[in-house]
């Protein structure tokens, strides 16, 4: 027979959980998406959200444009919802302590939302599962311990269960519920079984897992205990185990318990685990048991491997679980059975082809919003979706997000860069300066000081899609890498090497200064800041650098104290006289947040400058690249009164930043024009803390003829 096609997805919209709220209501709370299912017919969607104890509602009728159809309060915590039919049934923790645990399932009705009914539950409920005929659920209560009490160590009583209650015509059988005791099987803390997660196969079995016991649990389809096993252990190499600011792969790990958090059936007698881990495991990947407890299949390192490639590592995580993969799915696309496995901290959906159960294959990165909770699959409407339940809109940044993908059969447009095929596990992220090479589509990227303990410059090939980081140079200071840096912008020096910018932060006694490096990457001269720049000096310094030839330009991101409101300095140094000048450029108003430059770089007669406003998502204005016309940077001396150039728009690159239909990246921080006359453009992702780790890498086209 002929091979099937490999479906591939792509993301078609991102909806922000505070457009859920009602006219009037408080927008800046924190709100969240965690856990979300679909109705029957795929047409609306029901998320949880626990900061502001409701359930969200949203019609996806069209699926590249949902609308919202508000919030339900739940009088307690949401945690799961499914449904069946016209009927919602949500378990709802009502918990006034760890030792008290309570809960209730709720049901409402679908269209006009009201609450029809509760069942009490006897205990706090975590994950909730329908059978695939909607006869019964099962809810797993976890009655979770108190991580403060004791470091959290087990056991911390009362223990867990699994609650069964059969649905008949949309009604639930609160007083036939079946209580299944889970306690005596697993070999850490037996009298305190933490059921975490459960699904339910087609003959009606239930599989469980005890995350912090390190167990599983099959449940028969008559309410007895079918089997159950130890979810074992993984011996991990390759591995970052320091948090220390560098991506540095050379660690191992030996004898981690799985942990798993998510489960989901793929057969009959096979399922798939996330090994997110809590207790004193994790072990960064995913698994296929059999049913009688042999692991078929373990992705050892080679699902963080693949996060790590694609620029996704979450590095302040390294000294505890890496990637976290916590939630999983199972669906068949185009008659391919596929496993998603979803990285809370690496913010990725991993794709795999488990036509083969002992040899998945990875086939597809999906870009997720901050810290990916709940998963669903929509394999008759060719959708899946994604709910990220991290709000940072109290610190500016992105609110919590669902996001739907739809499957195509084209090639995926995520990642835009990404280190797969290099020499080596390359780890890159942050990277917030861009300068051009000798030949086209070569370019060179550093990051910035989210890598601090291991400033780097990336090598990158853009003729390639996506583009490739080739290489890895590390800047170094007599044969170590440099400290106190925190580059962001390079051009090359004309012989082989480079002249970096460092932006300084005195509160992280990092000095402002310009730095060139040889071709391996070592400090040959460190040039600082003269005394007319550092009486006014800010924490907002060099956002770029270029090279004119001997003379280098400098972007300063904001006003310093001796700037006028509105504009900023270009500054420049003369390599050979070693004098200092400077031009001023006039901003862009700031509105709600601040404007400011983060990169130039100069060919031909003009000088480019993106210009970008602090804003994120739906409140972002300004992200633009700018040319200013070299004739007029004639450098006054510092201390007089300074030449205003004149700029001109050349790209509103907002559209660019919504073209992948995720909300919009604040951090546009590198443009360089190739040696083929190529622009190129690179987003800042914050080395995934407190981002989605996204770096969106792009071309703006021709922007002179070749020479």
């Amino acid at each position: 027979m002929p091979a099937m096609a490999q479906t591939t997805f792509d993301r078609i919209a991102t909806f922000a959980t505070p457009d859920n709220m009602a006219a009037g209501e408080d927008r800046s709370r924190p709100t969240s998406a965690e856990i979300i299912s679909a109705s029957e017919d795929g047409s609306t969607l029901v998320y949880s959200d626990s900061p502001l104890g409701v359930l969200g509602f949203l019609d996806i009728t069209d699926p590249a444009a949902p609308l919202p159809l508000g919030t339900v309060p739940m009088d307690g915590e949401p945690t799961t919802a499914v449904i069946i039919g016209d009927r919602v049934y949500v378990g709802v923790d009502t918990s006034t302590s760890f030792t008290e645990p309570s809960g209730q399932l709720r049901v409402l009705d679908l269209k006009t939302r009201a609450v029809l009914a509760s069942c009490d539950l006897g205990g706090q409920p975590d994950a909730v599962a329908r059978a695939d005929d909607g006869s019964f659920l099962a809810v797993a209560i976890e009655n979770q311990r108190d991580e403060d009490l004791n470091d959290g160590a087990l056991p911390q009583m009362p223990a867990g269960h699994v609650v069964t209650l059969a649905v008949t015509d949309g009604t639930l059988d609160c007083d036939g519920q079946t209580r299944i005791d889970l306690t005596g099987l697993a070999d850490i803390a037996p009298d305190d079984p933490e059921p975490e997660y459960v699904d339910i196969n087609a003959a009606g079995e239930i599989i469980v897992t005890l995350q912090e016991n390190n167990h599983v649990v099959v449940i028969g389809a008559d309410g007895t205990i079918a089997a159950h096993f130890s979810a074992g252990t993984v011996s991990l190499d390759d591995i970052d185990t320091r948090d220390d600011g560098a991506l540095t792969f050379d660690g191992a790990l030996t004898d981690v318990p799985r942990e798993p958090d998510a489960v989901k059936w793929i057969d009959a007698d096979h399922f798939a685990t996330a090994n997110e881990g809590d207790y004193q495991g994790g072990s960064r990947g995913w698994s296929i048991f059999h049913r009688d407890g042999t692991v078929v299949y373990d992705s050892g390192s080679s699902f963080e491997h693949a996060v790590i490639r694609a620029g996704h590592y979450p590095d302040k995580r390294s000294d505890a679980k890496g990637v976290e993969p916590e939630s999983i799915e199972v669906a068949t696309f185009g008659g391919i059975p596929h496993v998603f496995v979803v990285s809370e901290r690496g913010s990725l959906i991993g794709v795999y082809d488990v036509s083969d159960l002992a040899a998945p294959r990875l086939t597809q990165l999906l870009p997720s919003g901050i810290s990916p909770e709940g998963i669903v699959a929509l394999p008759a409407r060719d959708l899946l979706v994604t709910a990220n339940e991290a709000d940072l809109g109290a610190e500016g940044g992105a609110r919590a997000h669902v996001m739907l993908f739809g499957a195509t059969d084209g090639p995926p447009r995520y990642p835009t860069i990404t280190a797969e095929g290099a020499d080596g596990l390359i780890g890159w992220g942050a990277l917030s300066g861009l300068a051009a090479g000798d030949a086209p589509g070569q370019l060179f990227a550093v990051s910035d000081s989210a890598y601090g303990a291991q400033p780097a410059i990336h090598t990158i090939d853009a003729t390639r899609t996506p583009a490739r980081i080739t290489a890895k140079t590390i800047v170094t200071r007599n044969g170590d890498p440099a400290q106190k840096l925190d580059l962001e912008g390079i051009t090359p020096d004309g012989q082989g090497g480079f002249w970096l910018a460092s932006e300084g932060r005195s509160d992280r006694l990092i000095p402002h200064a310009i730095i060139h490096v040889d071709a391996q990457g070592e400090i040959q001269e460190e040039i600082g800041l003269p005394a007319e720049l550092l009486a006014h000096e800010d924490r907002y310094g060099f956002e770029g650098i270029a090279r004119q030839g001997d003379r280098l330009w400098m972007a300063v991101q904001r006003e310093w104290g001796d700037d006028p409101a509105g504009q900023v300095k270009l500054v420049s140094y003369d390599l050979l006289t070693q004098d200092w000048g400077a031009v001023a450029y006039p901003l862009d108003p700031a509105g709600d947040g601040w404007t400011g430059l983060s990169e130039i770089a100069i060919d031909g007669d003009w000088a480019y400058l993106v210009e970008r406003d602090n804003l994120i998502g739906d409140a972002a204005v300004l992200k633009a690249l700018f040319r200013v016309p070299l004739s007029e940077m004639v450098p006054a001396g510092l201390g007089d009164p300074l030449p205003v150039v004149t700029k001109e728009l050349v790209r509103d690159l907002i559209p660019d930043l919504k073209a992948q239909n995720g909300y919009v990246l604040d951090k546009v921080e590198g443009f360089a024009i190739d040696a083929a006359g190529m622009g190129w453009v690179v987003t800042d992702n914050d080395g995934t803390d407190d981002s989605s780790g996204e770096t969106l890498f792009w071309s703006t086209g021709l922007m002179r003829a070749a020479q």
